[in-house]
Order: structure tokens, then sequence, then C-alpha cells
């Protein structure tokens, strides 16, 4: 669990502090989703004491595995991602700020959240992939293939017969 103590901390106004943690994808309750990453998650940032709340910025570091949406093929990504978030001493003192106990600020949430929320509908293992023969199945990245892909265009179906007829 990730937590920052701002009680002790005794952090006057407009002064911040930094902080680092290495944990678990599974320590992180992501559900299924803890699979797709590999290697400790890194959260790096700083909490400074903005007077009516506490501001918490920072990054989030992980690699993580997916595979490709166009060849298949997996791969490894080094993720980064930045995170921002108001934490209020009293609640109710700020509509855009989230209330925390008043001694300690757990950032698990707020780590999931930015990890889950950044998860891409597409994913390629290159810009440029080619992806998969639609005849054989090859993967054209490693090499082409013998296949006739030509598919013809339904609409022009009535002027290819006309051609045949010659």
């Amino acid at each position: 669990m990730m937590k920052l103590d701002v009680v002790g901390a005794t952090l006057p106004l407009g002064e911040s502090r930094t902080f680092l943690f290495a944990v678990t994808p599974e320590s992180l309750d992501m559900g299924t989703d803890a699979r797709h990453f590999r290697g400790e998650i890194r959260v790096s940032g700083t909490v400074m004491n903005t007077g009516p709340s506490f501001r918490v910025m920072g990054t989030v570091a992980a690699f993580r595995i997916f595979v490709c949406d166009r060849c298949l093929s997996e791969g490894e990504r080094l993720w980064t991602l930045d995170f921002s978030e108001d934490y209020a001493k009293t609640p109710g003192e700020t509509d855009e700020a989230a209330f925390f106990d008043g001694e300690t600020i757990i950032l698990d949430d707020l780590v999931r959240d930015t990890l889950l929320v950044a998860e891409p509908l597409r994913e390629l293992c290159k810009s440029d992939c080619k992806g998969l023969c639609p005849v054989c199945g090859q993967n054209l990245n490693e090499g082409t293939c013998s296949c006739d892909t030509f598919i013809a265009d339904p609409r022009l179906a009535a002027l290819e017969s006309l051609l045949k007829n010659d």
C-alpha cells in the first residue's frame, strides 16, 4: 500500500515533499488487468500543501505486455503516465478535490485508475505493422506469402461479367 503521511510531515504552506514507491500489479487490486504488467510499477512524485488541500502530482512507470491487434504478436512497452489529484483537508471544502482521512493519503486507487484509464482501445507492435495474410495467416511483418489476396469489389460484379463475355 502506498501511503503518504501528511500529518507527521507538518508540511508548511507552499512547501512540497517528494515520494517514490515500487509496487506489484497484484497489490493494486487490478483484477485480471494485473497480468498485462510485468515487473514492478514505479510511482514517483511530489505532495504539496496548497492551503485548503494537498496536491499530489507524479508519474507512473510500468512495463505493459500486449498482443498486437494486427499481427497477433506479443509485445512489451514502457508506459510513463502523469497524474495529479487534490485531496481536501476538510470534506466539502472544494468541489474538485477528493477527501482523505486527515493523516495519510493512500495512492493505490489513484495509481490503479491512472493505469486503467490509459488502456488503449487498439495497440500495434509498430506503427507500420502489416498484419496477417487474410488467406493463409502468415505474419506479413516476417515475410510475404504467395497467396492471391485480390478481393473483387462486389459493386463492380456487373461490369466484370461484361468483360468475361468478350
